[in-house]
Protein backbone atom coordinates (compact mmCIF):
# COMPACT_ATOMS: atom_id res chain seq x y z
CA UNK A 1 0.00 0.00 0.00
CA UNK A 2 1.11 3.38 -0.71
CA UNK A 3 1.59 6.43 1.69
CA UNK A 4 -0.18 9.16 -0.31
CA UNK A 5 -2.16 10.27 -3.54
CA UNK A 6 -3.67 13.12 -5.05
CA UNK A 7 -6.40 12.97 -6.34
CA UNK A 8 -7.59 15.79 -8.97
CA UNK A 9 -9.96 16.02 -11.85
CA UNK A 10 -11.82 18.02 -14.50
CA UNK A 11 -15.30 17.63 -14.03
CA UNK A 12 -14.74 19.65 -10.13
CA UNK A 13 -14.53 18.60 -6.72
CA UNK A 14 -18.28 17.80 -6.15
CA UNK A 15 -18.42 15.51 -9.04
CA UNK A 16 -19.80 11.93 -8.49
CA UNK A 17 -16.81 10.32 -9.97
CA UNK A 18 -14.56 12.53 -7.83
CA UNK A 19 -16.18 10.09 -5.14
CA UNK A 20 -15.52 6.89 -7.06
CA UNK A 21 -12.10 7.42 -7.60
CA UNK A 22 -11.81 8.56 -3.44
CA UNK A 23 -13.30 5.22 -2.86
CA UNK A 24 -10.28 3.31 -5.38
CA UNK A 25 -8.01 5.57 -3.88
CA UNK A 26 -8.70 4.26 -0.06
CA UNK A 27 -7.79 0.51 -1.63
CA UNK A 28 -4.65 1.87 -2.25
CA UNK A 29 -3.14 4.25 0.18
CA UNK A 30 -3.16 5.43 3.93
CA UNK A 31 -3.26 8.90 2.82
CA UNK A 32 -5.19 10.62 0.21
CA UNK A 33 -5.11 14.57 -0.57
CA UNK A 34 -7.94 15.90 -3.15
CA UNK A 35 -6.62 18.65 -4.74
CA UNK A 36 -9.97 19.58 -7.36
CA UNK A 37 -11.08 22.58 -9.60
CA UNK A 38 -14.06 23.96 -7.60
CA UNK A 39 -15.93 24.01 -11.01
CA UNK A 40 -16.32 21.80 -14.09
CA UNK A 41 -13.06 22.18 -16.50
CA UNK A 42 -13.35 20.23 -18.80
CA UNK A 43 -11.87 20.43 -22.35
CA UNK A 44 -8.95 23.28 -20.66
CA UNK A 45 -6.09 20.22 -21.51
CA UNK A 46 -3.16 21.10 -20.01
CA UNK A 47 -3.47 24.62 -19.89
CA UNK A 48 -1.77 26.76 -15.97
CA UNK A 49 -2.99 29.66 -15.11
CA UNK A 50 -0.25 32.55 -15.35
CA UNK A 51 -2.27 35.75 -16.16
CA UNK A 52 -4.50 35.41 -12.75
CA UNK A 53 -4.05 33.96 -9.16
CA UNK A 54 -5.25 30.87 -7.89
CA UNK A 55 -8.37 30.90 -5.30
CA UNK A 56 -7.86 28.01 -2.46
CA UNK A 57 -10.54 26.34 -0.08
CA UNK A 58 -10.48 24.09 2.53
CA UNK A 59 -12.68 21.63 2.23
CA UNK A 60 -11.79 19.48 4.73
CA UNK A 61 -8.35 17.50 6.01
CA UNK A 62 -6.59 17.52 3.03
CA UNK A 63 -9.07 18.55 0.74
CA UNK A 64 -8.92 21.94 -1.33
CA UNK A 65 -11.32 23.65 -4.01
CA UNK A 66 -9.22 25.49 -6.31
CA UNK A 67 -10.77 27.74 -8.69
CA UNK A 68 -8.13 26.80 -11.36
CA UNK A 69 -7.60 24.24 -14.18
CA UNK A 70 -6.69 20.18 -13.40
CA UNK A 71 -3.04 21.48 -14.37
CA UNK A 72 -3.22 24.33 -11.88
CA UNK A 73 -4.30 21.71 -9.12
CA UNK A 74 -1.64 19.29 -9.94
CA UNK A 75 1.09 22.26 -9.68
CA UNK A 76 0.02 23.74 -6.54
CA UNK A 77 -0.23 20.16 -4.65
CA UNK A 78 2.79 18.77 -5.65
CA UNK A 79 5.16 22.48 -5.59
CA UNK A 80 3.12 23.99 -2.27
CA UNK A 81 0.44 21.67 -0.56
CA UNK A 82 2.53 18.95 -0.22
CA UNK A 83 5.95 19.96 -1.45
CA UNK A 84 6.80 18.42 2.24
CA UNK A 85 5.71 15.12 1.48
CA UNK A 86 4.99 14.92 -2.49
CA UNK A 87 2.72 12.15 -3.48
CA UNK A 88 3.43 8.92 -4.90
CA UNK A 89 0.77 8.81 -7.29
CA UNK A 90 -1.78 11.02 -8.69
CA UNK A 91 -4.90 10.08 -9.67
CA UNK A 92 -6.69 12.06 -11.99
CA UNK A 93 -10.80 11.40 -12.81
CA UNK A 94 -13.08 9.60 -12.81
CA UNK A 95 -14.29 11.16 -15.58
CA UNK A 96 -18.16 11.16 -17.13
CA UNK A 97 -17.34 10.05 -20.18
CA UNK A 98 -14.83 8.09 -21.97
CA UNK A 99 -11.31 10.18 -23.34
CA UNK A 100 -10.08 8.61 -26.02
CA UNK A 101 -8.86 9.66 -29.78
CA UNK A 102 -7.84 13.08 -30.62
CA UNK A 103 -10.09 14.19 -27.83
CA UNK A 104 -7.01 13.45 -25.53
CA UNK A 105 -5.59 16.62 -26.44
CA UNK A 106 -8.67 18.74 -24.94
CA UNK A 107 -8.97 16.52 -21.98
CA UNK A 108 -8.41 17.87 -18.21
CA UNK A 109 -8.57 15.23 -17.25
CA UNK A 110 -5.76 13.55 -18.86
CA UNK A 111 -4.05 17.40 -18.76
CA UNK A 112 -3.81 16.98 -14.69
CA UNK A 113 -2.43 13.68 -14.78
CA UNK A 114 0.29 15.07 -17.61
CA UNK A 115 0.99 17.92 -15.45
CA UNK A 116 1.86 15.51 -12.42
CA UNK A 117 4.02 13.48 -14.19
CA UNK A 118 5.54 16.64 -15.63
CA UNK A 119 6.49 17.43 -12.34
CA UNK A 120 8.05 14.10 -11.17
CA UNK A 121 5.12 12.13 -9.89
CA UNK A 122 3.67 8.69 -11.45
CA UNK A 123 -0.21 9.55 -13.02
CA UNK A 124 -2.93 7.65 -14.27
CA UNK A 125 -5.86 9.12 -15.52
CA UNK A 126 -8.91 7.22 -15.67
CA UNK A 127 -12.25 7.27 -17.26
CA UNK A 128 -15.92 5.58 -17.40
CA UNK A 129 -17.60 5.42 -20.16
CA UNK A 130 -21.02 5.63 -21.15
CA UNK A 131 -24.13 6.28 -23.72
CA UNK A 132 -26.94 7.55 -21.16
CA UNK A 133 -26.01 10.57 -19.21
CA UNK A 134 -28.27 9.97 -17.04
CA UNK A 135 -27.28 6.31 -16.23
CA UNK A 136 -23.59 6.85 -16.24
CA UNK A 137 -22.24 2.78 -14.89
CA UNK A 138 -20.19 4.29 -11.89
CA UNK A 139 -19.84 0.85 -10.50
CA UNK A 140 -17.78 -0.66 -12.75
CA UNK A 141 -14.59 1.92 -12.51
CA UNK A 142 -15.65 1.47 -8.66
CA UNK A 143 -15.42 -2.14 -8.88
CA UNK A 144 -12.38 -2.67 -11.28
CA UNK A 145 -10.38 0.62 -10.54
CA UNK A 146 -8.22 -0.36 -7.64
CA UNK A 147 -7.25 -3.49 -9.38
CA UNK A 148 -6.49 -1.88 -12.47
CA UNK A 149 -3.96 0.79 -10.93
CA UNK A 150 -2.39 -2.32 -8.83
CA UNK A 151 -1.75 -3.66 -11.52
CA UNK A 152 -0.27 -1.02 -14.02
CA UNK A 153 2.04 -0.12 -10.63
CA UNK A 154 3.12 -3.47 -10.31
CA UNK A 155 4.07 -2.97 -14.18
CA UNK A 156 5.95 0.69 -13.91
CA UNK A 157 6.14 2.85 -16.97
CA UNK A 158 8.40 5.48 -17.90
CA UNK A 159 9.10 8.83 -16.00
CA UNK A 160 8.03 10.62 -18.85
CA UNK A 161 4.65 8.86 -19.89
CA UNK A 162 1.77 9.04 -18.04
CA UNK A 163 -1.31 6.42 -18.37
CA UNK A 164 -4.93 6.41 -19.29
CA UNK A 165 -7.18 4.20 -18.78
CA UNK A 166 -10.96 4.14 -20.02
CA UNK A 167 -13.38 1.96 -18.46
CA UNK A 168 -16.07 0.16 -20.68
CA UNK A 169 -20.29 0.58 -20.74
CA UNK A 170 -20.75 -2.40 -19.56
CA UNK A 171 -21.47 -3.87 -15.93
CA UNK A 172 -18.46 -4.84 -13.87
CA UNK A 173 -18.97 -8.47 -14.13
CA UNK A 174 -18.98 -8.14 -18.33
CA UNK A 175 -15.81 -6.00 -18.51
CA UNK A 176 -12.99 -7.25 -20.56
CA UNK A 177 -9.00 -7.71 -19.90
CA UNK A 178 -7.11 -4.63 -19.37
CA UNK A 179 -6.00 -3.89 -22.84
CA UNK A 180 -2.64 -2.25 -24.06
CA UNK A 181 -4.03 -0.29 -26.94
CA UNK A 182 -2.43 3.18 -28.76
CA UNK A 183 -4.74 6.37 -29.33
CA UNK A 184 -7.09 6.82 -32.56
CA UNK A 185 -7.59 9.47 -34.50
CA UNK A 186 -10.86 8.96 -32.84
CA UNK A 187 -14.29 10.61 -34.09
CA UNK A 188 -14.34 14.02 -34.10
CA UNK A 189 -14.30 15.32 -37.57
CA UNK A 190 -14.20 19.07 -36.34
CA UNK A 191 -15.62 21.84 -34.70
CA UNK A 192 -19.12 23.56 -34.75
CA UNK A 193 -19.74 26.98 -33.46
CA UNK A 194 -23.79 27.62 -32.50
CA UNK A 195 -24.94 31.02 -32.05
CA UNK A 196 -27.96 32.34 -29.79
CA UNK A 197 -29.21 35.83 -28.70
CA UNK A 198 -29.34 36.56 -24.76
CA UNK A 199 -32.41 38.57 -23.41
CA UNK A 200 -30.71 41.67 -23.91
CA UNK A 201 -30.13 40.97 -27.63
CA UNK A 202 -26.10 40.31 -27.67
CA UNK A 203 -25.04 37.09 -29.38
CA UNK A 204 -23.02 34.68 -27.79
CA UNK A 205 -21.81 31.02 -28.65
CA UNK A 206 -20.98 27.48 -28.03
CA UNK A 207 -18.74 25.63 -29.44
CA UNK A 208 -19.32 21.87 -30.08
CA UNK A 209 -17.72 19.03 -31.22
CA UNK A 210 -18.93 17.65 -34.18
CA UNK A 211 -18.26 13.49 -34.13
CA UNK A 212 -19.29 10.90 -36.03
CA UNK A 213 -17.73 7.35 -37.33
CA UNK A 214 -13.69 6.86 -38.44
CA UNK A 215 -11.74 3.88 -39.16
CA UNK A 216 -10.10 3.19 -36.48
CA UNK A 217 -7.29 0.75 -36.82
CA UNK A 218 -7.10 -2.87 -34.63
CA UNK A 219 -4.91 -1.13 -31.79
CA UNK A 220 -6.91 1.71 -31.16
CA UNK A 221 -8.14 2.87 -28.30
CA UNK A 222 -11.78 3.15 -29.23
CA UNK A 223 -11.80 0.17 -30.91
CA UNK A 224 -10.40 -1.96 -27.41
CA UNK A 225 -13.26 -0.18 -25.79
CA UNK A 226 -16.34 -1.07 -27.91
CA UNK A 227 -14.89 -4.68 -27.47
CA UNK A 228 -15.61 -3.95 -23.63
CA UNK A 229 -12.24 -3.99 -22.58
CA UNK A 230 -10.40 -2.11 -19.99
CA UNK A 231 -8.20 0.02 -22.19
CA UNK A 232 -5.01 1.79 -21.34
CA UNK A 233 -2.88 4.05 -23.58
CA UNK A 234 0.94 5.39 -22.54
CA UNK A 235 0.78 9.39 -22.91
CA UNK A 236 3.57 11.66 -23.46
CA UNK A 237 4.47 15.15 -24.53
CA UNK A 238 6.52 14.77 -27.13
CA UNK A 239 4.30 15.10 -30.57
CA UNK A 240 6.86 14.87 -32.99
CA UNK A 241 5.98 13.43 -36.67
CA UNK A 242 8.79 11.09 -37.19
CA UNK A 243 7.93 11.28 -41.17
CA UNK A 244 7.38 14.63 -41.16
CA UNK A 245 10.59 15.35 -38.89
CA UNK A 246 13.01 12.91 -41.71
CA UNK A 247 11.11 14.64 -44.83
CA UNK A 248 12.05 18.21 -43.93
CA UNK A 249 15.44 17.26 -42.81
CA UNK A 250 15.80 16.17 -46.13
CA UNK A 251 15.11 19.07 -47.28
CA UNK A 252 15.97 21.79 -44.60
CA UNK A 253 19.76 22.97 -44.64
CA UNK A 254 21.06 21.58 -41.86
Amino acid sequence: MLDRILLTNDDGIDAQGLKVLEAIAAELAREIWIVAPEHDQSGVSHAISLHQPLRVSARGPRRYGVVGTPGDCAALAIAHLMAASPPQLVLSGVNRGANLGLENVFSGTVGGAMTAMMLGVPAIALSQAYTDRAQVPWGTAAALGADTVRRLLAIGWGAATCLNVNFPNLPPGDAGPLTLARQGPGVVHGIDVFTRTDPRGFEYHWINFRRGPREQGPESDIAALEAGCIVVTPLCYDRTDEAAYAALAAALPR
